[in-house]
């Protein structure tokens, strides 16, 4: 039987997780204090990363959660082997605040960072969070290739533009905060670690260049610069993809879910999560051709063939769509839920049964608006706003004035006209 593999057919519903920690007294203190969880939970343990990395080849386990100061091999080396070994298995560090300069360099191998000392609801919500994520893609080739994400790939220009800045004498951290906010692959990773409970923030942060502030300038500089925890994208020959369209695309959707928030009166808050939900929208589509760079040529010809959707194309293709792709990277990495919804569900809004106002609500239009602008003039196109959604959350009489005020921000910018279809209020 295979690593990870053994033991598999006396599984049964209950997630197996794996606590390591060189303490035998905080590994104690962990399993009394989860006790009340052993109907759902298997919980074993173990002292270093040598006994964990055992324990893993002899069984199959959903989670790992470890310290990060160990003697011999540190949190961050272990979960790095983990990434390479066993990719499908969640991965946590659960450390002290002492360990900030460590933390950073965990950044790539680990999912999601817990802070000492954890409450049981803590732990047991970040570690069922994760479960509930990754149970999303039945694919486990899809499960597997995702897990072993650290990082997304940036448009060269803007990867070029904060590397220099950082570089810089004089760096500032406002010009890496807009640089960032840009972009949804460093968007991305700067909210996944600043969302973390191991930095404890009372409110969540939902806006890209308000994460780096709280990060502050070296913190960011020792990511980017000695961690690497940015890439460029790296130009292949990928027909029918161009990362500069889905930039603009994303950035453009960004910015009218914004102005649809405000308009609607917002909070802040709302605003701020309907900027980065529009932002990070499509992140599915630069993770399938920046990782699966064959199979998304060969999807993008299947769609054009059977003149389809992108998104019954990746069905075929994949197993799953580039929403369900990205929403489960970013639940895997923790960001936000109202996000993760409103990645999950931006073609398909009827699946929530939230009938507020939400950055869903926003996403999904601001992205149907778009698509209007580049294709309305085409013949036989036909609007993709799903009207029946917006008229059951109370919204459909604001398409109007949002279409108009979307047009007027793309005239302000210089860029082309919206076209609008026949039927454009219709589904």
């Amino acid at each position: 039987m295979t690593a990870q593999g053994a033991g598999e057919e006396n599984r049964v519903d209950k997630k197996r997780i794996l606590f390591v920690d060189d303490e035998a007294n905080v590994l104690q203190a962990l399993q009394r204090m989860l006790r009340t969880l052993r109907d759902e939970w298997d919980i074993e343990t173990a002292d270093s990363g040598p006994a964990a990395l055992a324990r893993m080849a002899a069984a199959s386990f959903d989670v790992i959660v470890s310290d990060m100061r160990m003697p011999g091999m540190d949190g961050a080396q272990l979960l790095a082997e983990v990434r390479q070994r066993y990719p499908q298995t969640i991965r946590i560090i659960l450390s002290g605040q002492s360990d900030q300069e460590s933390i950073l360099r965990s950044v790539g191998p680990t999912h999601q960072y817990l802070s000492k000392p954890c409450s049981a609801e803590m732990l047991k919500s970040t570690v069922g969070r994760a479960c509930a994520i990754r149970d999303i893609l039945s694919q486990d080739t899809l499960r597997q290739l995702l897990s072993k994400i650290h990082n997304l790939p940036s448009l060269p220009s803007l990867y070029l533009e904060v590397m220099k800045e950082l570089q810089s004498p004089d760096a500032s951290i406002e010009r890496v905060g807009r640089i960032i906010a840009k972009d949804p692959a460093m968007s991305a990773k700067i909210l996944q670690l600043v969302n973390s409970a191991f930095f404890g923030f009372p409110t969540r942060i939902t806006h890209p260049s308000r994460a780096v502030t709280i990060l502050g300038l070296e913190k960011v500089k020792a990511l980017v610069l000695s961690i690497h925890v940015f890439s460029e994208f790296q130009a292949s020959q990928l027909p029918g993809f161009s990362l500069e369209s889905l930039w603009d695309h994303s950035l453009k959707v960004a910015n009218f879910a914004k102005l649809i928030a405000a308009d609607v009166g917002a909070a802040p808050t709302m605003v701020d999560d309907c900027f980065s939900a529009g932002l990070l929208h499509d992140t599915g589509r630069l993770i399938l051709a920046g990782n699966m760079t064959a199979d998304y040529a060969r999807m993008l010809a299947w769609a054009q063939q059977q003149k389809s959707s992108l998104e019954l194309a990746e069905e075929e293709i994949f197993g799953a769509t580039h929403a369900e792709v990205g929403a489960y990277l970013l639940g895997l990495w923790g960001l936000p839920h109202p996000i993760i919804e409103a990645v999950a569900l931006h073609h398909t809004p009827r699946e929530c049964f939230n009938l507020e106002f939400s950055p869903l609500a926003a996403v999904h239009v601001a992205d149907a608006l778009d698509l209007e602008l580049k294709h309305g003039g085409e013949e036989n196109y036909v609007s993709t706003v799903d009207t029946l959604y917006l008229q059951s959350c109370a919204l459909l009489d604001k398409l109007p004035g949002w279409r108009t005020a979307c047009q007027a921000e793309t005239q302000k910018s210089g860029l082309p006209e919206f076209h609008q279809p026949e039927g454009a209020d219709h589904e």
